[in-house]
């Protein structure tokens, strides 16, 4: 029974990495080179990831810089941060590029946490949808199979951890929420 609790736990476990990974993305006035992880540049016919492209490179606070292996690659790495959601602007020089964040304002800060706490709220739905499902198939055994009070053991286990994994999100959605506000 205590195997069912494991899938359980795997499963709440990806919520969080996945939660982490967007949270990542999430820029908070510093240049963070994971806010490219989701770009994809045509290369030679074939959609890559950005870094598989290129050097990316933070030499200030506030610029990224990436160095194509290929100076032909230049234009197709603007377009596709063009394209992107990032919202920066790149410029290159013929040899690199240069993505420079601009300082956040009061308001951009407070649209980004409000994001952040959006997104903390849709992992804590998925944790309880997740919890929903193991209380459902521990409905589902027999009578034969296990008792009633070895069902309601396993919801309570189940309980615990959907606690425990609510206030992780919690703590990563105050986390984030204080590194954007801090100027």
């Amino acid at each position: 029974m205590k195997e069912q609790l494991v899938t359980y736990d795997e499963k709440m476990k990806k919520t969080i990495e996945h939660l982490e990974a967007d949270f990542q993305t999430i820029r908070a006035g510093r240049a963070n080179p994971h806010v490219l992880d989701r770009v994809m540049v045509d290369y030679y016919g074939t959609m890559t990831p950005i870094q598989q492209v290129g050097n990316i490179t933070i030499p200030e606070a506030r610029i990224i810089q990436i160095a194509p292996w290929e100076k032909k690659m230049i234009k197709d790495i603007e377009k596709a941060i063009m394209a992107s959601d990032v919202g920066i602007t790149p410029s290159n020089d013929g040899i690199v590029i240069r993505l420079v964040f601009p300082e956040l304002t009061e308001e951009r800060r407070k649209e980004l946490v409000k994001d952040v706490r959006k997104k903390g709220e849709e992992a804590k739905v998925a944790i309880r949808n997740i919890r929903r499902d193991g209380n459902d198939s521990f409905k589902k055994l027999s009578k034969t199979e296990i008792s009633e009070d070895e069902i309601k053991d396993l919801q309570d286990e189940l309980q615990k951890m959907t606690d425990k994994f609510i206030k992780d999100i919690d703590s990563l959605i105050e986390e984030k929420s204080k590194e954007i506000l801090t100027v």
